[in-house]
């Protein structure tokens, strides 16, 4: 069995590299990304009157040089390599164009006030030349020439044509391996900020909801569903089964707007919005409990409406087919209690299959409602992954995406792992 666990543990790295490869080409190749959302705002500051990239407010060099601020510059490869980590991401990159028939220009150095000369060899390669005292040890520089600005702009425009050839170009960086290997996400496209850390900020959000609804989840439809095996098609089994199918018919957002309008709007029970009170920090221990579960309590109710009648039900028709079984009516023949009979010997093997997906709960880490988290103003990992699809924002969708599917995985591996705990007749080969 350790065999098994142990390839499933090595299958997890290709598997979350085939799943970040598709979905960064599907970002690189479909239109209306951040580059373009970028153009059209640029667009629109010039009043909408623009029919084409060149008359959008911006020159073509400006265009091109917001095509390496985005990453698409670069062949797709090279720039999955780079986001991998495989082969170092060009940092601190400062640019400067050479004037017409000159072989050398200046390039200030970013974040300082030094300058150095990078030089255009015959061979299209780049020299950098520094003054003394000035370290460019770390520093590489790249020439782009006219007629690779050319090739990318037909490649994005095709049927425009630039205005006028641009100029050759210097390109000074630093490599750097910053990548997914390096436990680096890279920084949001539209914020400017580290995608690691405006995770870390929801963390807290997302584990409270999903550590809670599942503890209440569990509580709640684990007990209700042995009640209901034994209280099979009795009053008590339809009138419950009626009311968990209808919170599972009605949407969690749903939900939530009504909940909002009446007991929050209309009532005043409950606060409109927010995770906590805007005075949360002054509180003392049992006072920020209480706010806390005041402003939580309405959302863990959407939360939850949803997936009590799945586990409700799979407990109970797990635990009727093991009533119904031949060890379970051998037992009761001899003499053994009923009430024993089901807690001590039923109920254990019912519960395998609702305890095997308690290792997908891994997933709480970035789970949540976009919609739910909208309704109530919760800044969550839900709402982040929202933002980031309507902004184009490549950075935090590849980001969550890595995180989801990691935990995913790893989530399967775990119920496997509880499955074979709970059920000695498993054995994974």
């Amino acid at each position: 069995m350790a065999a098994y666990f142990i390839r499933r543990l090595l299958l997890i790295p290709p598997t979350l590299i085939g799943m970040t490869l598709a979905v960064f080409a599907l970002i690189q190749f479909t239109p209306g990304g951040r580059l373009e959302m970028a153009l059209m705002e640029a667009r629109m500051k010039e009043g909408g009157r623009a029919t084409n990239l060149q008359s959008s407010g911006l020159t073509p060099g400006q265009i091109l040089k917001l095509e390496e601020q985005f990453g698409h510059d670069k062949p797709f490869p090279i720039a999955y390599l780079s986001w991998l980590g495989a082969v170092p991401r060009e940092t601190n990159r400062s640019r400067a164009e050479f004037a017409a028939e000159a072989t050398e220009t200046a390039v200030k150095i970013p974040g300082t006030a030094e300058v150095v000369s990078v030089r255009r060899l015959p061979n299209g390669a780049a020299e950098i030349v520094a003054k003394a005292g000035i370290d460019s040890n770390s520093w590489r520089a790249r020439i782009v020439t006219p007629e690779e600005q050319l090739r990318r702009w037909k490649k994005r425009n095709p049927g425009q044509e630039l205005d006028a050839p641009q100029p050759y170009l210097a390109v000074l960086f630093q490599p750097k391996f910053s990548g997914l290997l390096q436990g680096n996400l890279g920084d949001s496209t539209r914020y400017s900020e580290p995608v690691w850390e405006m995770m870390k900020r929801r963390f807290p959000i997302s584990i409270f909801f999903g550590v809670i609804s599942l503890i209440l989840t569990y509580l709640i439809c684990i007990p209700l569903g042995v009640i209901k095996a034994i209280k099979h098609r009795t009053a008590l089994d339809n009138v419950t089964s009626i009311l968990i199918f209808v919170g599972y018919a009605i949407p969690g957002f749903v939900l939530g707007v009504f909940l909002v309008v009446v007991f929050s709007a209309r009532l005043g029970w409950f606060p409109l919005e927010g995770f906590v009170s805007a005075n949360f920090s002054d509180l003392g221990a049992w006072d920020k409990a209480k706010d806390l579960a005041h402003h939580a309590f309405l959302p863990l109710v959407c939360y939850m409406v949803g997936s009590f009648a799945s586990l409700t039900m799979l407990v109970k028709n797990n635990l009727m087919d093991q009533l119904a079984a031949d060890y379970v009516r051998t037992a009761v023949a001899k003499g053994l209690d009923f009430r024993r009979a089901v807690f001590s010997h039923a109920l254990r093997n019912a519960f395998i299959p609702a305890a095997a997906t308690m290792g997908q709960s891994l997933t709480l880490v970035v789970g949540g409602s976009f919609l739910i988290e909208r309704i109530f103003d919760i800044d969550g990992f839900g709402l982040m992954g929202f933002n980031a699809l309507l902004e184009r924002d490549s950075a935090i969708i590849m980001g969550t995406v890595t995180i989801g599917g990691l935990l995913l995985m790893l989530g399967n591996v775990l119920s496997d792992l509880i499955t074979a705990r709970l059920d000695p007749r498993i054995r994974f080969e």
